[in-house]
């Protein structure tokens, strides 16, 4: 039950990323400097792109909560005030958890990014030293 309820959460912040993202161009706390992101963090400070609805502003405001005692996920209810938020009212948790929903927008994979290198295959062991170790596992 655990793995659902980190699955729904980071499903989540990916949506509310994203949308910040595709909005602005930057993220939620953008600043030239670090300590300019770490000073907005802590004073919790940001807009909403204009095409937040009224539902999403009011998840996301529960979700950053700095008052532990009104965040959303850490109420008695737990994850179940986020999944049963007004924002998720159309969201299908069955056809999410069982992997039937289609995502409206999959990126592209960005490898220019990224070092190229040799890689040397993987090789397996023809003895297993360490089995009986690993029999429950």
């Amino acid at each position: 039950m655990a793995a659902v309820r980190n699955f729904e959460v980071l499903l989540l912040f990916f949506v509310l990323i994203e949308s910040f993202f595709f909005s602005k161009g930057f993220p939620p706390f953008y600043a030239d400097q670090p300590i300019q992101i770490y000073e907005k963090i802590v004073q919790g400070k940001f807009k909403f792109p204009s095409h937040f609805s009224a539902e999403l502003k009011d998840l996301v405001r529960s979700l950053v909560q700095t008052d532990l005692t009104k965040r959303y996920g850490n109420l008695k209810n737990g994850t179940k005030d986020i999944k049963y938020h007004k924002w998720f009212t159309t969201t299908n948790w069955i056809a999410l958890f069982e992997k039937r929903v289609k995502p409206s927008h999959v990126p592209k994979a960005d490898k220019d990014h990224f070092e190229k290198y040799d890689e040397k295959p993987i090789s397996h062991s023809s003895t297993e030293l360490y089995s009986a170790e690993f029999d429950s596992f």
